[in-house]
């Protein structure tokens, strides 16, 4: 068949039920587990979802064939060859493709990204993608007449509409699943998020709202430092009650405090965005470290990561640079952001300095690879990048040397801190957001918070200070929001937008 002609309208409704074999196995197992196949309702539903999603695609490949001819195929080449990509995301990791998500695959850079890379992945990019890309040229289509391909739309629309009419009854039902079920029918569920991803972008103030100039209260020579954590939740952390311990260095460390806290989303921007605001915004306010070094406090932006909106600082440090002229086994890890760190703070001329440390200690899915070998305490490691083949333990033993990593860390800039005695300091830890390792058989983070399990969004908050005298507040939880407010306030920073309740500190 492959070598004769076929007709359009044929054609259209075989790729469209390809599409379907291949690509909606999640889909399915989505409606599955949420209709109730006792009922004839739900029976009805199941079928009519699949009639509608057979009729529909095929509606759409037929008109985009007719109208783009030979660049219709091409388009469609695209659609096999990135639905099956996106599937073994979903088949994987059981992300769902919403606009968020969508955020984050354009914000990823390379070493994240090839960190995926994997055979099964490109077992199925060979054969859900190439091969049925190879078969689709060798198909020759014939067009209708354009009186038929009016005729054929306007028939296919009547039926849809007639579907929807039948399916009345479950209207609610698709209205209260919609967000899910768009976000995992392919090939629409990248396409139409990626539109209303660079939508939402496009309406985005693209410079950043000035605040309110600031005023410095005094000359006492402070330090404040940000460590923003990459996928740290708080329940592996001993300090939040964990039974292994993770943070055998900070549970000997005084005037340290925790406390609870939930991330504004569980990817990264949007968790970065919220430590470093004054508000929770849709608008692009300035940020917290711009807003400093405008008003004349010393910045020192450091980081092994990125997805931070744009930092407009003299002394924007990246991992490339830093690892010029550092040496040692810490160098290739989150080890390099400390690299002469006490040396640039004391070569500074100003009183007041803040310093963000951006980790990416705890990212998945290589997390094996997030920590030199000395800090392999707890094996069997996971080191496989398809997580769900390691046992969750393997999983969990490997994240958990990435928590102990990390303790060493916020433990060595509190060292570095407490030498530099002529000044008042303090730092602050806080995650972007939580990560998901199997529960409920999910994986990593990203989905929207609405639906996200707590592991995506509960957070640890640590805070330490060198002065026995600073009070700190005795409070239940904190948002990413207290950050701001609690570094102008430490400070001495005298601004119109400062929320006293907002800040950690007593005055």
């Amino acid at each position: 068949m492959l070598k004769q002609k076929i007709k359009l309208s044929y054609f259209a409704i075989l790729i469209s039920f390809i599409n379907l074999i291949l690509y909606h196995l999640p889909f399915y197992k989505f409606v599955c587990n949420n209709i109730n196949f006792k009922s004839v309702n739900g029976i009805l539903l199941l079928l009519s979802l699949t009639i509608l999603a057979i009729v529909l695609n095929a509606f759409v490949f037929y008109v985009g064939l007719y109208l783009l001819r030979t660049f219709g195929k091409w388009i469609l080449v695209l659609f096999f060859n990135l639905s099956a990509l996106a599937l073994y995301f979903v088949n994987t990791y059981n992300v769902i493709l919403d606009r968020s998500m969508m955020g984050n695959v354009f914000n990823t850079n390379f070493e994240e990204s090839s960190s995926f890379l994997s055979f099964t992945l490109i077992l199925y990019i060979i054969f859900l993608g190439i091969i049925p890309s190879v078969l689709l040229f060798k198909v020759k289509i014939v067009r209708p007449t354009a009186k038929k391909f009016l005729v054929h739309i306007s028939l296919t629309l009547v039926f849809l509409l007639s579907l929807a009419y039948v399916n009345a009854p479950n209207w609610l039902w698709i209205d209260k699943n919609s967000k899910t079920l768009g976000a995992i029918i392919m090939p629409w569920s990248y396409v139409v998020n990626t539109c209303r991803f660079y939508h939402k972008k496009f309406k985005e103030n693209e410079k950043q709202i000035l605040l309110p100039d600031a005023i410095i209260k005094n000359d006492e020579k402070s330090i404040a430092v940000i460590v923003i954590g990459e996928s740290a939740r708080s329940q592996n952390f001993s300090l939040y009650g964990y039974e292994k311990n993770t943070n055998p260095l900070l549970s000997q460390i005084e005037n340290l405090h925790h406390f609870k806290a939930e991330s504004c989303a569980t990817y990264t921007t949007a968790g970065i965005k919220c430590i470093l605001e004054h508000t929770n915004s849709s608008k692009l306010y300035e940020i917290l470290p711009n807003y400093l070094y405008r008003n004349d406090v010393e910045v020192i932006w450091r980081t092994t990561n990125w997805g931070e909106p744009k930092v407009n600082v003299k002394n924007f440090i990246a991992k490339t640079e830093l690892r010029k002229q550092c040496e040692g086994a810490d160098c290739d890890y989150d080890g390099v952001l400390l690299y002469n760190l006490k040396e640039q703070i004391v070569a500074s001329d100003k009183n007041k300095i803040l310093i963000v440390l951006h980790t990416s200690t705890s990212h998945g899915p290589t997390y094996y690879k997030k920590y030199p070998e000395r800090f392999s305490i707890f094996t069997p490691e996971c080191k496989n990048v398809e997580l769900a083949m390691c046992t969750q333990q393997e999983l969990i033993n490997a994240y958990d040397n990435t928590i102990v990593y990390t303790d060493y860390l916020l433990a060595s800039v509190i060292e570095e801190l407490k030498q530099l005695e002529d000044y008042k300091s303090s730092m602050i830890f806080v995650s972007d957001h939580g990560e998901s390792l199997g529960e409920k058989n999910l994986y990593m983070h990203g989905l929207p918070k609405s639906i996200a399990p707590k592991e995506q969004f509960d957070i640890p908050f640590i805070v330490w200070t060198s002065d026995n005298s600073i009070t700190i507040k005795d409070q239940e939880a904190l948002e990413q929001h207290h950050v701001f407010h609690s570094v102008l306030n430490f400070l001495s920073i005298e601004s119109p937008i400062y929320d006293e309740h907002m800040s950690i500190f007593e005055k």
